[in-house]
């Protein structure tokens, strides 16, 4: 199977989807002349030009405010975030209206549309463009929330986002964007839901999305060769979220560790961890720990970013710290 990078799956997703549906467009900041800043969207205004690649002035609310209106209308926008600690600025327009307008028709008017960007910690890019924000969006009845951690999932799940009838926070990882992986070829579709074994372990299971997956198999690489397995739970989408997938491995290992780049306090891995609690209580054998980001906005400097943010070696440490 060919290898391409998380931009490229993600730029084939779009590109697949345009052509398949005249209703689709794009609309953002910088996403069409100069072509993404992550470079996403390059070459699509040349390709579609201005009428299906719209280039939006500085303006979130104003922007996706549109995309609501469009969608209302019948068409399939898909709005890029530059960042979606810029999406703060339309937190209106989506978790008031686009959420909402579904259940205050009596489902008579979906609102079809996707919002995709980058979205999490790394980069350098400081404390108003490096936050991981999902748990806002997942607490909010009416989206459904995806954070892809692979190429083939990003390309999956982006299609399938823009074929669905519901608005859809699509969050990247800007650390993903070069990473390259097997995808493949034609159509091809992720469901929401449905949650991935990224690897087969016996003795703790870790649960995570986006990055974390990446941390997660790199912690079980070092793990292994100590003799301690574990097993990676990849959400891929938090809401809907896949639980059974989750419980069953934890009632395979009987340890769990949750993992994410977001603050540990109110983070989502607080609603994992209910869940388990509630639904497989009798199958733990220590308490479900969590790896998290430290509570504190993302600094700039690059030595105290890193101390804010999670490494495999915290995840090899929580894991033994189950084992004990």
């Amino acid at each position: 199977m060919r290898e391409i990078t998380y931009r490229e799956a993600l730029r084939e997703a779009l590109i697949e989807e345009l052509d398949r549906d005249e209703k689709v467009f794009l609309i953002g900041e910088d996403i069409g002349r100069y072509q993404g800043t992550f470079r996403v969207t390059e070459g699509l205004f040349e390709k579609y030009g201005p009428h299906r690649v719209w280039d939006a002035p500085i303006s979130e609310p104003g922007f996706t405010a549109i995309a609501v209106g469009a969608a209302i209308d019948g068409l399939r926008p898909v709005v890029e975030m530059m960042t979606w600690s810029f999406g703060i600025l339309a937190m209106d327009q989506i978790v008031n209206h686009a959420a909402k307008i579904l259940y205050k028709s009596g489902g008579m008017c979906p609102v079809p549309m996707v919002i995709r960007g980058p979205a999490g910690p790394g980069k350098q890019l400081a404390a108003q463009h490096s936050h991981s924000l999902e748990s806002w969006f997942a607490h909010s009845p009416g989206l459904k929330v995806a954070l892809p951690a692979t190429p083939a999932d990003a390309k999956g799940l982006l299609k399938t986002s823009i074929r669905d009838s519901n608005p859809i926070v699509f969050m990247e990882h800007p650390h993903l964007y070069g990473v390259k992986g097997p995808v493949p070829e034609g159509e091809h579709l992720v469901p929401f839901g449905v949650a991935d074994i990224k690897r087969e372990g016996s003795d703790a299971t870790i649960i995570t999305y986006s990055r974390g997956v990446h941390l997660a198999l790199e912690a079980a690489e070092t793990l292994s060769k100590e003799g301690i397995e574990i097993e990676i739970v990849d959400l891929r989408t938090i809401n809907p979220i896949d639980m059974e997938t989750a419980i069953n491995s934890v009632a395979k290992t009987h340890r769990a560790v949750v993992v994410h780049d977001d603050w540990k306090f109110a983070g989502f891995g607080g609603e994992i961890i209910a869940q388990i609690q509630e639904q497989a209580f009798d199958e733990l054998d220590a308490p479900i720990l969590r790896v998290a980001g430290a509570d504190v906005p993302m600094p700039y400097a690059k030595n105290l970013e890193q101390l804010a943010i999670p490494h495999a070696p915290d995840i090899v440490e929580a894991v033994k710290q189950t084992l004990q």
